[in-house]
């Protein structure tokens, strides 16, 4: 595992990544290393207790505090989303993938709890290139950093779905709509129940939704990637970009979202991880059930679902164009291997995990007990550092 930083520096010299920072945990033995800047123009390098966006690994955080409800039986998987939130009993449907918004369908079946999990309720996300992704966008979905979770799941509750649940698989802001039902089932908060029943049991003591005053300086700087010139950039503002969601560190505590938001650093991700290999904490508490870790980490879709694909308006199907998807199936928030030869033999059955939009990626392997989590901060990075990262692991256990 040494050889990980000779090959990300690698990559932080060819001017593809700011920094890196990576963690692996195998059979109880700890890797860990960092290279490159938390800042390019400051040339500040990066250290060992940086703080990340991870983006969308906020979204197995929230899967887990929903399995716990789950387990709790306070809530079902069958559930229709509508009995906790009345807003979407009025939810339209799209006539097909690319009707206008306002040529609509009645809905057949509310998308239920588990449609929210396996991202079959059909939800969008505002940088996908469909009619119902760039309503998102029109409306500025997500795109403030004052506005609480409640108002905007509000505001999502009056555009249609794209597809007539569980017709279909389309990444989305269904995660969202799960952290409110959250909120809504505890009476509290969202951040104040991810602190409470995951972040404080586990030990995750620099995991949240706001980084305090005196950690601030301790935040990487984000960049994006330009795949025409292969060069870094500050953010780019435009229309049906990623990047146009707020991501705010000093917010009162009155922000939280359920699809990205946290902030948190390798150290307290790769805990995380180590916990989704037995559903315990290293101390023995029990945050799930083994049974129910082995349930959401397992496909819950059919064939006619695959392959699964992320194609943002932004992706260009040239000849160097790499479905990463192809490989995995779905479970109750995570990705899930499920065919070794589309993955080029490199991997494990049942391996699981999911990743951010800044490049940041985690895997969980229980046949190898191996957990691993990569950070860094490049919005449409190139995946040849995931590649790297997963390749230099299997390579290591032959």
């Amino acid at each position: 595992m040494k050889e990980l930083n000779s090959i990300f520096e690698k990559h932080v010299e060819a001017g593809l990544y700011p920094g890196v920072e990576w963690k692996i945990t195998l059979n109880e033995e700890i890797y860990h290393g960092t290279t490159g800047y938390m800042n390019i123009d400051a040339q500040e390098s990066l250290q060992e207790n940086s703080i990340y966006r991870i983006w969308s690994m906020t979204k197995p955080i929230i899967a887990i505090a929903m399995m716990q409800l789950v387990e709790e039986k306070l809530i079902k998987l069958d559930d229709p989303i509508n009995n906790f939130i009345p807003e979407f009993s009025n939810l339209k449907v799209l006539k097909n993938p690319t009707s206008s918004i306002n040529e609509l369908n009645e809905l057949k079946n509310m998308p239920t709890i588990k449609d929210l999990f396996m991202h079959t309720a059909g939800f969008s996300y505002n940088f996908l290139a469909d009619p119902v992704g760039k309503e998102y966008d029109v409306i500025k979905l997500f795109n403030s950093s004052k506005t609480t979770l409640e108002e905007e799941i509000n505001l999502l509750s009056k555009i249609p779905l794209l597809f007539q649940p569980l017709t279909n698989w389309r990444y989305s802001v269904s995660m969202d709509v799960m952290g409110r039902i959250i909120e809504i089932v505890t009476k509290k908060t969202l951040q104040s129940i991810l602190q409470e029943k995951i972040f404080n049991q586990i030990g995750m003591s620099e995991t949240g939704f706001s980084v305090p005053e005196d950690k601030i300086k301790r935040i990487t700087s984000s960049y994006e990637f330009n795949p025409n010139d292969k060069k870094l950039t500050n953010y780019v503002m435009d229309s049906q970009k990623i990047g146009n969601y707020a991501y705010p560190y000093d917010n009162d505590k009155t922000f939280a979202r359920g699809g990205h938001g946290l902030f948190s650093t390798a150290y307290d991700y790769s805990l995380f991880a180590l916990m989704l290999l037995t559903g315990k904490t290293a101390d023995g508490k029990v945050i799930l059930k083994p049974e129910t870790i082995k349930e959401m980490t397992k496909n819950h879709l059919d064939s006619s679902f695959f392959p699964l694909e992320i194609l943002s308006i932004g992706t260009i199907k040239n000849e160097d164009y790499v479905n990463d998807l192809d490989p995995y199936g779905w479970g109750l928030g995570f990705r899930v291997l499920i065919d070794l030869n589309k993955a080029n033999n490199i991997g494990s059955l049942g391996e699981f995990g999911w990743a951010g939009a800044a490049s940041t990626y985690f895997l969980v392997d229980p046949k190898n007990d191996l957990t691993a989590v990569l950070m860094t901060q490049v919005l449409n990075g190139d995946p040849v550092i995931k590649n790297d990262f997963v390749k230099t692991i299997y390579n290591n256990l032959d």
